[in-house]
């Protein structure tokens, strides 16, 4: 009888632990996947739409927005979506009031670093739309923000979420290609008012402080974080850079065209950057000893080794390939990715396409560019 007794007790011991496990992990579970708290800095980036698009989706709950424009504060795609309360004229009162989370900035890119000094002494994590900065000055300030009050300050590029992109990256640590020699990146399109960006939006992304440059700035970003990510955080020895005004009439306080060379120890690096190009464009191409892959657009891509035939094309199926232990959404949109990070189900590498580090980087690689090209020189980039 005693042993049958230990034995019930054991059995019941057994249950209410496996119970309490299940428990837990269904709370771990329920808080991962929690909407974040999230607040938007300004409202005059045309990428705006992003965030309006996925309120739906439950990613995110979105708690406040601050515009210290008064026209803008009132009249904006958020509008509606959350209650008259919850918008603010300023910012550290919407961030002690509502708790966010995280911020995503939506201003000019001047801006960045005023959301990232309010934010960090709070705890409050940032994701910024690209670039990071408009100087080095400003990014290193950021960085130094960042590891004083130990929040994420992450870039987002439309870019980044490219499954195409992600298989070029799987294809070059494949060695598929070889070592890698040269890559040249295409992005831009006919102009921000060629293609009806709004007024808000214009005003600062023509400006050469708030946006730091036209579209050296703009598209050229786009380059320098895509090589930087492909050549694993290696950094350059110099860049070089012509800036051209091919629409004066238009642009007159900025370039609208810029093509860029970053050289590297074995790897040459060309960015075209546009707002003259006949039609959009983010495409790549990147050559190694052995082949080269041209990535097409978000999910088309084309693998050439040897032959002029391509031995993999996928026009249609998306080409994502992930670690394993990351999951796929996380690569493919950039609020999930927000999520995965806060929540420390994935850690954001320095290597990362949204790290700090290679943000950091990025804009060294802009303002280098720039001053190459009004003194005519190449910049040495130090070590």
């Amino acid at each position: 009888m005693r042993i049958t007794s230990l034995l019930k007790r054991a059995s019941l011991l057994a249950i209410t632990f496996a119970f309490t496990i299940c428990i837990n992990a269904q709370e771990n579970l329920n808080q991962t996947e929690k909407p974040l708290r999230l607040a938007v800095a300004g409202v005059t980036h045309g990428h705006l739409w992003e965030v309006v698009r996925r309120i739906p989706w439950g990613v995110f709950e979105l708690v406040g927005v601050w515009e210290d424009n008064d026209n803008y504060r009132q009249d904006n795609g958020l509008r509606g979506k959350i209650g008259d309360d919850c918008f603010y004229k300023n910012l550290g009162q919407m961030l002690d009031e509502k708790k966010p989370e995280v911020v995503v900035a939506y201003g000019s890119i001047y801006d960045h670093l005023q959301v990232v000094e309010a934010c960090a002494p709070r705890g409050i994590h940032v994701m910024v739309e690209k670039p990071l900065a408009t100087t080095v000055n400003q990014a290193k300030r950021i960085a130094q923000l960042v590891r004083k009050y130990g929040i994420m300050v992450l870039t987002n590029y439309e870019t980044s979420w490219y499954p195409s992109n992600h298989e070029v990256k799987r294809l070059v640590g494949e060695n598929a290609i070889g070592a890698v020699r040269r890559i040249n990146v295409y992005d831009g399109h006919q102009g921000p008012f060629e293609i009806g960006c709004g007024k808000a939006f214009t005003d600062w992304l023509t400006d050469p402080v708030l946006n730091g440059g036209g579209a050296v700035i703009d598209f050229g970003c786009y380059g320098a974080n895509l090589a930087t990510w492909l050549l694993s955080g290696e950094r350059p020895v110099s860049v070089q850079a012509v800036l051209q005004q091919h629409k004066p009439e238009k642009y007159p306080k900025v370039d609208d065209d810029a093509t860029i060379i970053v050289r590297y120890p074995h790897t040459t690096v060309q960015i075209m950057a546009s707002w003259c190009w006949p039609m959009n464009r983010k495409d790549m191409y990147v050559y190694g000893d052995n082949g080269y892959v041209y990535q097409k657009n978000a999910n088309e891509l084309e693998l050439y080794k040897g032959e002029e035939q391509p031995l993999l094309t996928h026009p249609e199926q998306p080409l994502l390939t992930s670690p394993k232990e990351r999951n796929p959404d996380t690569l493919t949109d950039p609020f999930y990715y927000l999520r995965a990070a806060v929540r420390g189900q994935i850690v954001v590498l320095p290597t990362d396409l949204a790290s700090l580090e290679n943000n950091v980087l990025v804009v060294e690689i802009l303002c280098a560019a720039i001053k190459s090209s009004k003194t005519g020189k190449v910049v040495k980039m130090r070590s």
